[in-house]
């Protein structure tokens, strides 16, 4: 039996990388956040070029396969995906199947914040640190309002009626308050040493 793969959806900085890493910390599932594809493939080509496209999807679905088919307790994977888009639903899909195909769990947790804040939060010292094309503060936020008029990126209750779908406006709440919610709601198995080290 496979392992959980945890989804955290949701528009650029609202928040996916750092609730991820409080659930990492607490649960023990391994945090891959979107840019640990994106960042070393702007290296070489532009972000949205086909071959930028074709490096990122495939590092993506071989690392959740490989994590599928190993003995890890699973994975956080952090996604914005524009609900629009037929592709970035197929995109779940298959990000999901190495679980499904296993017997694995597989959960969706969407967050939500007003862009006032998410601009805000768009200079935090985590997200600036993990994320090197984000440090140029001007261009990332006119980046995050092009995407916000662009694109649905937000489900807006699309998926209220499934239980393995969870929705959360984290406008006004701490990463360790969203933490708890969701590994309460998808009953996530807590780590028996809480100082144990995690990557």
């Amino acid at each position: 039996m496979s392992g959980t793969l945890l989804f955290i959806l949701g528009p650029p900085a609202v928040g996916k990388m750092t609730v991820g890493a409080e659930i990492a910390a607490r649960t023990g599932l391994r945090l891959f956040h979107n840019h640990l594809a994106i960042e070393p493939v702007l290296r070489f080509f532009p972000f949205g070029s086909p071959p930028f496209g074709r490096l990122v999807s495939r590092f993506r679905r071989d690392l959740i396969e490989e994590v599928a088919a190993s003995d890890l307790p699973g994975l956080i994977f952090t996604f914005v995906w524009a609900y629009d888009l037929p592709e970035d639903e197929q995109a779940v899909r298959d990000f999901a199947e190495p679980f499904h195909r296993r017997g694995g769990r597989v959960r969706y947790v969407e967050l939500k914040a007003s862009q006032e804040v998410r601009l805000r939060r768009s200079a935090g010292e985590s997200r600036l640190a993990e994320k090197p094309s984000r440090r140029d503060l001007d261009t990332a936020r006119r980046q995050l309002v092009e995407l916000d008029e662009r694109y649905r990126l937000n489900s807006d209750g699309r998926f209220d009626d499934r239980a393995d779908y969870l929705r959360i406006d984290n406008t006004r709440l701490e990463p360790a308050a969203v933490a708890d919610q969701v590994i309460t709601h998808f009953d996530l198995p807590l780590l028996n040493t809480p100082d144990q080290p995690h990557l």
